[in-house]
């Protein structure tokens, strides 16, 4: 018996000729915008990375991060795949997005899309969600955070069983991410990015959850998974603010070899 691959993710909330396009335009799209925002953070801000080592250059990868705002995609996928999306179009990362955030008007909704959005309904309960982000993981990569909403304190907060469903389901590569200092770069209620802040983001090493694989495919299991990858990270979160990343330059993004030597 011939076992069919899983369809490839499609914006079937547009026509055909917009998905004729689309891996086109949101390759051109994407990596300008990230390169803009790459020296935004670069030049404005004091930005760190730990651990990029730690990030494979392979599909079915998922990054798992804390969330602080509602850009912290930007950083991490800087962080994680520039300039490598430049050569390898696949490894610029999905990321499911809320609809009631950004797609409250077409050409927000358009400019989300080229940026590899998925909209997930309010409520965050969208099986449809699940799935066509399952669909895209399976051939590409991921930013995925668990919490489901922006952490007003800043600390990391208890995730929900749809990250680990999704890992149970597609078996990737887990990343678990701390990031530190967006919430000052963008805090809650504001639309202004505040320049001269220190943005940091620590991957953590591959997480190994082959004990979870033998057991139900449950909401229970899955919520147990994730309960530890979010321990994962918000001890990592510590590592940073204890001042783990303080020999490292400020002002400066590492390259991925100098990176690779300093984590």
């Amino acid at each position: 018996m011939v076992r069919r691959m899983p369809a490839a993710y499609r914006a079937d909330h547009r026509g055909k000729l917009f998905n004729f396009l689309w891996p086109f335009t949101r390759y051109v799209v994407t990596m300008l915008t990230v390169t803009i925002a790459g020296v935004y953070l670069v030049v404005f801000n004091r930005f760190r990375v730990r651990g990029r080592k730690n990030v494979p250059d392979r599909r079915n990868t998922l990054l798992l991060s804390n969330h602080q705002s509602m850009l912290d995609s930007f950083p991490i996928g800087v962080a994680a795949y520039y300039p490598q999306g430049w050569w390898k179009p696949f490894l610029i990362p999905w990321s499911p997005a809320a609809s009631e955030n950004f797609y409250r008007t077409p050409i927000l909704a358009w400019f989300c899309d080229q940026l590899k959005c998925i909209p997930v309904r309010p409520g965050r309960r969208d099986l449809k969600a699940l799935h066509r982000s399952m669909a895209a993981l399976r051939e590409a990569t991921m930013i995925l955070f668990p919490e489901g909403t922006r952490s007003r304190d800043g600390e990391v907060k208890r995730g929900r069983p749809g990250a680990g469903l999704m890992i149970l389901g597609t078996r990737p590569t887990v990343i678990p991410v701390a990031i530190d200092g967006m919430r000052e770069v963008l805090p809650i209620g504001t639309s202004v990015l505040r320049p001269f802040k220190r943005i940091t983001i620590s991957f953590g090493e591959p997480f190994d959850y082959s004990a979870y694989l033998g057991r139900p495919r449950s909401k229970e299991t899955a919520q147990e998974l994730v309960d530890e990858i979010m321990e994962r990270i918000r001890i990592q979160l510590d590592e940073i603010r204890a001042g783990g990343d303080n020999e490292r330059p400020e002002g400066h993004l590492e390259s991925p070899s100098r990176a690779e030597d300093r984590a």
